[in-house]
């Protein structure tokens, strides 16, 4: 399976490179280039087998992300996005299900933060949803959208879980029933098309609303998957992209200084003692990366064959992940200063990683607060950490 779908994602590089500028220039990814995508089974990589998904390893789900990124770091942010929200279909409704897998070739757009609040009214048996959820990275292109919610009873008073903390869900919508804003004009990842959308009063059948309590009583989650960490599983794909760029950037950056003989030189680039030495420490730093990325990665697949994730495995994953975003920014920007002026022209591939990867690394899941965290973990301050 693995090999399959990395082939297949190896086979949209050279297409996303020559793409890239229409890709920015669109803000969104064009949507033939999200039906094949949909059609090839990259959006259904984290939805269990038995509901028509793949059921990738995170392995499996890094490696696409991270050879995608090569191509282009937009595509890949919506191909982990879409896939990665269909990660709480379990917690679906039967009905709501049927609905989502009518079509196997269905794109899914989600912000999972609880950004929204639905209200009930049992007396239709149904919600009122309203909410504004920014970084709705690949709804444009989206058949069904989702967002985070806090539930609310009939009188508008929090709905309590089991733990007696304030209820959680996901809203499913169309994409009619929501506004999507206009709003994604950045320096990176513009063609991740990541635009705020709102819903005001959006009246949803209650079959609409998946509970997240509902995930671990699943008769779909008894698996390595679901034993997982999870937010180690969805962090990990932002690890991913960003070394997949940096390497393309490393690639580029080769290539350049082969062909450039800078100004009021006789030699070229990669001739140069300066060049050798910028190309060896950013080939070290990022090998290093990523073999340290990876390595966690099967330690905790390893470990979810028969058990959840250790507080010690969930640390190390979540910060093997930030490292790896910020290891690829360090060689992305030597990469972009070492190659000098050529860099800066929108065509050259170097400038546009510069953008991606730092716009990629502002995302709080690879923020300064989980090395904080982390480090609470490793000095003994903090023994649960239920945020890594």
């Amino acid at each position: 399976m693995t090999a399959d779908y990395c082939t297949l994602a190896s086979s949209y590089v050279e297409e996303l490179r020559a793409r890239s500028s229409e890709i920015d220039a669109q803000r969104s990814v064009p949507q033939d280039l999200a039906e094949r995508l949909a059609q090839d089974g990259f959006y259904r990589l984290c939805t269990p087998e038995a509901l028509g998904g793949v059921a990738a390893p995170p392995k499996t789900l890094a490696q696409v992300c991270e050879i995608l990124a090569n191509g282009n770091g937009s595509v890949a942010w919506c191909v982990f996005i879409g896939a990665t929200s269909q990660y709480m279909f379990p917690a679906a409704s039967p009905q709501l299900i049927q609905e989502l897998l009518v079509d196997p070739s269905l794109i899914t757009s989600g912000v999972f933060a609880y950004s929204g609040r639905a209200r009930s009214d049992a007396a239709t048996n149904s919600w009122s949803v309203s909410g504004r959820w920014d970084w709705g990275s690949g709804c444009h292109n989206a058949d069904w959208i989702s967002g985070g919610v806090l539930l609310q009873d009939d009188n508008g008073e929090p709905i309590l879980n089991s733990g007696g903390h304030p209820a959680e869900a996901r809203a499913f919508f169309r994409p009619k029933e929501l506004t999507i804003h206009d709003n994604w004009h950045t320096s990176g990842l513009k063609g991740s098309g990541s635009s705020s959308f709102t819903a005001e009063d959006v009246i949803l059948a209650d079959y609409r609303i998946a509970r997240v309590d509902d995930l671990s009583t699943s008769e779909h989650v008894n698996t390595p998957l679901y034993r997982f960490p999870r937010f180690g599983y969805l962090a990990l794909p932002i690890g991913a992209i960003a070394l997949g760029m940096a390497q393309d950037a490393l690639s580029e950056a080769l290539a350049v200084a082969k062909s450039k003989t800078p100004t009021g030189s006789r030699r070229t680039l990669a001739s140069r003692p300066a060049f050798h030495t910028e190309i060896a420490l950013a080939d070290t730093s990022l090998r290093a990366a990523h073999l340290t990325f990876y390595n966690d990665i099967d330690h905790a697949w390893s470990e979810a064959q028969d058990q959840t994730g250790s507080l010690s495995t969930r640390q190390k994953l979540r910060t093997s992940t930030a490292h790896a975003v910020t290891t690829a920014a360090q060689v992305i920007d030597r990469m972009y200063t070492v190659v000098g002026g050529t860099s800066i022209y929108e065509e050259s591939a170097l400038q546009r990683h510069f953008r991606d990867v730092h716009v990629a690394s502002q995302h709080m899941m690879v923020s300064e607060p989980v090395m904080e965290l982390a480090g609470r973990v490793i000095t003994g301050v903090e023994d649960n950490a239920p945020g890594l």
